[in-house]
């Protein structure tokens, strides 16, 4: 016997079993732009530096940062309702852990990332995201008639600086990480692939004085790459510096390849990426990627989300373990472990079959 599947609507709770939680909860996330806009806000004013280690009225504080007193309680009561400072009971301000993270002297500083965030760009495209989630395209050439680097560099010099900025204080974060995490038996030689400032490479070479290394980005990115690893430095007589673009060649053979967060373009020039390792390595070197996940990852509300802006700006997309090893395997590469290097990243273990 046959059934026809019902097409009656599904049922839903009555409004009177909706908890109060998630009610209030959904009200708080459909106000997350008053959030990001209030950190965006306490970041540009400095208002973390300007904060000592002792609690603090609004009035001086107000004049440390050239703002109105009434209007900084207000934004600051609004980010101690998450975290970011905290008020005592005579109503003064406090850092917390999360508000001395806005300091641009701390050392793992989120200044320049929460800026980057938050960009002015960022306010006009996040509102076209079911645009871009019809058609699974970015939508940037529809905001400013041209890619997003285009933009960013011709049209939007500031963000483009905090775009640098952001971009070398996290990689200053994980290098360490990295290099600590990196197993370099019967390893002479490494490249770092699309590896920026080459802030990575220098850390494994420090802690590796028999190590050499070559760093491989675009030219302007090789022309300031880190002072370490150019002429003069202490690590340049260790290093080669490749001008280039890793999508069209990759004239450099290693030992070990590290690419670490660079293959979340669209799928063809990652595609051409891993192609190009495996046609210059030699048989039996390793590779290793790099990448934040959107899957079995603690850092999942800022992977997704990161996830979401690159659908936006550049039509790319944060991997999943799946996804990302799929494209490896198709390159021809024989993926082997993948582990957790710290919160945020994950790197996938391979090699260049003989």
């Amino acid at each position: 016997m046959t059934t026809t599947p019902s097409t009656a609507p599904v049922p839903t709770a009555p409004a009177s079993a909706i908890t109060p939680h998630a009610g209030m909860r959904l009200r708080e996330l459909v106000f997350g732009a008053a959030c990001a806009a209030a950190v965006r806000a306490a970041a540009r004013l400095r208002v973390a530096d300007a904060l000592g280690d002792t609690p603090t009225t609004v009035e001086e504080l107000a004049q440390e940062v050239n703002a109105e007193p009434k209007p900084l309680r207000r934004l600051l009561r609004a980010l101690s309702c998450y975290g970011l400072f905290a008020e005592t009971e005579d109503g003064r301000f406090t850092h917390t852990e999360m508000s001395r993270l806005l300091r641009e002297d701390s050392p793992d500083s989120l200044r320049y990332i929460s800026l980057w965030c938050t960009e002015p760009w960022t306010w006009d495209a996040w509102p076209l995201l079911d645009d871009a989630v019809r058609s699974g395209k970015d939508v940037f050439p529809e905001l400013y008639g041209k890619n997003f680097f285009d933009y960013l560099h011709t049209d939007a010099s500031e963000s483009a600086v905090v775009f640098d900025r952001a971009m070398s204080s996290s990689s200053r974060q994980s290098a360490e990480d990295l290099a600590e995490f990196v197993d370099l038996t019967g390893v002479s030689s490494v490249a770092d692939i699309g590896g920026g400032q080459g802030l990575a490479l220098a850390c494994l070479l420090e802690k590796n004085p028999e190590l050499s290394g070559t760093l491989l980005d675009l030219p302007k990115v090789i022309a300031n790459a880190d002072p370490r690893l150019r002429d003069g430095g202490p690590l340049a007589g260790r290093v080669r510096l490749v001008p280039g673009d890793c999508r069209n060649e990759i004239p450099v053979q290693a030992d070990l390849y590290i690419i670490k967060n660079i293959l979340e373009w669209d799928d063809a020039s990652t595609r051409a990426t891993l192609a190009n390792i495996v046609r210059a390595a030699r048989p039996g070197a390793r590779v290793l990627v790099v990448e934040n996940l959107v899957d079995d990852s603690p850092s999942m509300r800022f992977t997704t989300a990161m996830d979401l802006l690159l659908l936006l700006n550049v039509g790319g997309a944060k991997h999943s373990k799946v996804s990302m090893a799929a494209l490896m395997e198709e390159a021809g590469l024989s993926v082997g472990e993948i582990r957790p290097v710290n919160p945020y990243l994950h790197a996938f273990e391979a090699v260049v079959p003989v």
